[in-house]
């Protein structure tokens, strides 16, 4: 290729990013009266930069080839950031190797660019091999704190190489460039993954919402979604951890269950988002669900709708790991608007906004999960009942 047919190439390919940048994002017409889906995702790997992915120097890559390819981008933190909202997300190369990087949108549903460099995770140790699926988190200790999943071949089982073990990886900042890492979470479980640090003090302490399994990715070998305390943040340790949101059977968390992203402090309560698992026939399927803690007791439920909270619809169930949502990243703003960001088949990410005052009137208005067919149908009665004299 000679220069002139480079630099031609290249300025195409610069115009199609920003085109794709720039492309507005509008609501769904369709919706369900709860949250509003968008048109678009807000991030794909075709919006990471160019500069991450091609070689712009002639005479080392004189065909512009794709150099450092981006597989996907998926499952964000989320916060507010001098008045804009930011994502921390997870971006897989080519190569399965993931990696944070931050995307910064006004708008938050739209218009979304990263910052010209990924984040430089310290690393704990060489046999790290993967992070992912960071909370942000900012504490009322004056620190945001980022929790993520850091992965390491099971060295016990040398002869099988899909043998892991996943650590809670704990690092702090103060401008989400430069981090501390900080010992990983210890608790009595072999691993720790989908960990939450509430944002405030329980008891003077630090309080996590905890994740326990027996087993790396295998359903049915954790209890549900945990929780404990520590005193120290740089060394925590979880001595004992208790179950606040558990599994149950024939139920859409029948396999496993994980918090999302960082609780919600409302008058009424702790606004949780968690994700749930079940197997099907076509592998497992990844919804996600709320539910409502105690303002004094956050380790106390208080209210659960019954079913999903969303599931997985149209080219959203399609991907590397198909038929799945997941989130570890949403927002409140002061006026009540609330940014939802959740990842569709570990491939892309997408939007959709609501208020408080939606979710809390979901909360509590919202049957729970009456746990039988027979008691289920009893439910659907009473609403029909309720409703045919209003026609």
């Amino acid at each position: 290729m000679t220069k002139t047919t480079f630099a031609k190439k290249l300025k195409q390919l610069q115009q199609q990013h920003v085109q794709l940048i720039r492309r507005k994002n509008r609501p769904q017409k369709k919706g369900n009266g709860i949250f509003d889906r968008y048109e678009n995702p807000v991030l794909t790997a075709e919006h990471t930069p160019l500069t991450w992915r091609y070689d712009f120097d002639h005479s080392s890559n004189p065909h512009l080839m794709t150099r450092l390819g981006i597989n996907c981008v998926f499952n964000v933190g989320a916060m507010e950031w001098n008045g804009n909202i930011v994502l921390m997300a997870r971006v897989e190369g080519w190569d399965r190797k993931s990696f944070f990087a931050v995307a910064e949108s006004k708008s938050g549903v739209d218009n979304f660019q990263f910052w010209d460099y990924p984040m430089r995770m310290p690393e704990l140790e060489a046999k790290e091999t993967n992070l992912y699926d960071m909370r942000l988190v900012r504490h009322e200790d004056g620190w945001i704190y980022g929790l993520f999943c850091a992965e390491r071949h099971d060295d016990s089982k040398p002869q099988d190489l899909s043998a892991a073990i996943a650590r809670c990886g704990v690092a702090r900042t103060k401008d989400l460039v430069k981090w501390e890492r900080l010992a990983d979470l210890k608790t009595p479980a072999l691993h720790q993954r989908n960990c939450v640090l509430h944002p405030e003090f329980v008891n003077g302490k630090y309080a996590f919402y905890t994740r326990p399994m027996a087993d790396f990715a295998a359903t049915g070998s954790g209890d549900g979604i945990g929780w404990g305390l520590c005193d120290d943040i740089a060394n925590a340790v979880i001595k004992k951890e208790s179950i606040i949101d558990p599994r149950f059977y024939h139920s859409i968390k029948e396999g496993k269950n994980g918090l999302g992203p960082v609780p919600i402090k409302t008058e009424k309560g702790w606004l949780h988002l968690a994700h749930g698992v079940r197997n099907t026939a076509a592998g497992m399927r990844y919804v996600l669900y709320v539910f409502l803690c105690d303002l004094k007791d956050p380790s106390k439920q208080i209210s659960a709708p019954g079913g999903y909270f969303m599931a997985p619809e149209n080219d959203e169930r399609v991907g590397d790991v198909s038929n799945v949502v997941f989130a570890n990243g949403w927002v409140a703003r002061q006026n009540g608007d609330m940014f939802i960001y959740y990842g569709s088949s570990d491939t892309r990410t997408h939007v959709a906004t609501t208020t408080v005052e939606k979710l809390l009137d979901y909360c509590e208005n919202t049957p729970p999960d009456a746990m039988r067919s027979k008691l289920c149908v009893d439910q659907r009665c009473e609403l029909i009942r309720k409703n045919l004299p209003l026609l």
